[in-house]
């Protein structure tokens, strides 16, 4: 029962990443009310550790439809993917919604709907319910950590190389991380890595199997 639920919720979050993805690449609109934050077309979408996750997760939804036995590989990559969509999710509820001028409304308008809410949220359930398992070990909690430390190396050099006088436009800057300089944006860097290591800890708590 459980395999087939998980099932249809893999399923579910391939076709809403590829939704999701098509209405950004082309700038389509399907929501109406606030101005949407975060949100560009074409190659440009691809700058946004939103956008890269929600992908890693329909990959992976991909290879957990596709296959009829679940290797320990698998069960780690959707681990890693759970953790960067649900540390996606915090990021918006904790930091982003308070600090935009639109609040929690802008950040769900479009196709980020779909990829700060809906895609993270069936992840989560579908990971920590229907797809627990006794394969993944202590140390393998540590390839959670992978896809968030390659994207603050990505955005941290990106702020370097385009300090002026001390600075970093917001154009350059699109979470805001070194509006008060490059070492807060060190430091947060630092605070999301930690934090991701523990919404790894959680996932794979919650997914653990019971040995009988």
């Amino acid at each position: 029962m459980k395999k087939n639920i998980s099932l249809v919720i893999n399923i579910i979050i391939v076709v809403l990443t590829i939704f999701a993805s098509i209405i950004m690449f082309t700038g389509i609109k399907i929501t109406s009310g606030a101005e949407p934050i975060l949100e560009t077309t074409k190659i440009g979408m691809f700058k946004f550790f939103t956008v890269d996750s929600n992908l890693f997760m329909g990959l992976v939804a991909i290879l957990f439809i596709k296959k009829q036995s679940i290797t320990k590989k698998m069960y780690i990559l959707k681990l890693a993917s759970t953790t960067s969509v649900t540390l996606t999710l915090l990021v918006v509820l904790a930091y982003l919604a308070p600090i935009s001028q639109g609040g929690l409304r802008s950040m769900l308008q479009n196709s980020n709907l779909f990829f700060h809410l809906l895609i993270p949220l069936l992840s989560i359930i579908n990971f920590t319910i229907f797809e627990k398992t006794d394969k993944i070990k202590t140390k393998d909690t540590l390839y959670g950590l992978i896809p968030t430390i390659i994207y603050a190396i990505f955005y941290v050099s990106n702020l370097i190389i385009h300090i002026e006088n001390g600075k970093v436009s917001p154009v350059y800057d699109w979470y805001w991380f070194a509006q008060n300089g490059i070492i807060q944006a060190i430091s947060t860097a630092i605070i999301i890595i930690v934090t991701t290591y523990i919404i790894t800890l959680i996932l794979w708590k919650l997914n653990r199997r019971k040995l009988k």
